[in-house]
């Protein structure tokens, strides 16, 4: 029996890098969808197609998955949506992926628990979980590593955004592995307290508090950035921050930064659509996107 399972991909609104440190994380599904699709075997062999990787590397999700016991099943995973024009776009194609085959080889939505130790297995240990969190629940999340806590908040009113694609791809890991051969500093405490006021200000639902709230966690997140060598708003996103600042919008890298894509705010999708378009030489391409209120889902059993 065919069983297939999609989940969505996310952006990171605030708490980048501080939710590795306890600090609580905003984050929101997107409507850009992994698709894992578990089939009967012809052979009594695993047999796995996707896109984009070759040789044993197409294995690499399914080990981590089945702990290294391939199943005796035809797998197909695709993750198309999750790139734009052949480019990774860096919206968590690994964690939704995980998702999803979870889901399919459990033939269940229940998956939080496998999924995450899953998704540490592929990543060699590395990452806060947030991304899988966005894919099993979907929605706009409030996250919090220690305790692995998950809650939903309500999109405030009045809030426009857009998602900007660099056009640059990222390595997170390798972000995240030149922050661990740093110690702790006045930047990364600072930047904890600045997620947490951020976290309040999502949850106040108030959007006028959560752009300014924006302001100094900006400012902070830069300092941070410099001080840990992490090239968080390289790849054009200081000229589109500053620029924003400028336009009375707030601008600022999501996730792990330093390319991938970011995310404009502001209180009408005219004023966003103005700034898009008088800034063309800073924005590579506006990624069309929606906040995806389900989480993984079972598209067929």
């Amino acid at each position: 029996m065919k069983v297939v399972a999609s989940a969505p991909g996310k952006v990171v609104l605030s708490g980048e890098y501080a939710v590795l440190d306890g600090a609580p994380a905003i984050c929101m599904a997107l409507n850009r969808r992994a698709i894992a699709q578990v089939d009967e075997s012809p052979d009594g062999q695993c047999h796995v197609a996707t896109q984009g990787f070759a040789g044993d590397d197409r294995f690499r999700i399914v080990d981590a998955v089945c702990g290294g016991v391939r199943p005796a099943r035809s797998i197909e995973l695709d993750t198309h949506e999750f790139s734009e024009k052949g480019s990774k776009t860096g919206i968590g194609s690994s964690a939704a992926l995980t998702v999803a085959l979870v889901a399919a080889l459990e033939k269940s939505e229940n998956v939080f628990v496998k999924a995450l130790l899953a998704h540490s297995e592929l990543q060699g240990g590395a990452g806060s979980g947030v991304d899988v969190a966005a894919a099993v629940h979907g929605g706009l999340l409030e996250y919090e590593m220690k305790t692995r806590s998950v809650s939903h908040i309500d999109w405030p009113q009045g809030l426009a955004w857009r998602l900007i694609w660099t056009g640059v791809a990222a390595s997170t890991e390798a972000k995240l592995a030149k922050l661990s051969k740093h110690a702790g500093g006045p930047s990364r405490s600072a930047l904890g307290l600045a997620s947490s006021d951020m976290a309040e200000a999502w949850r106040s639902g108030n959007r006028d508090k959560i752009l300014s709230e924006y302001v100094p966690y900006i400012g902070v997140l830069r300092q941070f950035s410099v001080d840990h060598d992490l090239g968080i708003f390289d790849a054009g996103h200081d000229q589109l921050t500053d620029a924003a600042t400028l336009d009375g919008l707030v601008y600022k890298p999501a996730g792990a930064g330093g390319g991938d894509i970011g995310v404009l705010f502001g209180r009408s999708d005219p004023e966003l659509e103005r700034f898009v378009a008088e800034h063309s030489e800073l924005v590579h391409a506006v990624l069309p996107s929606e906040l995806d209120w389900d989480g993984v889902r079972l598209e067929q059993q």
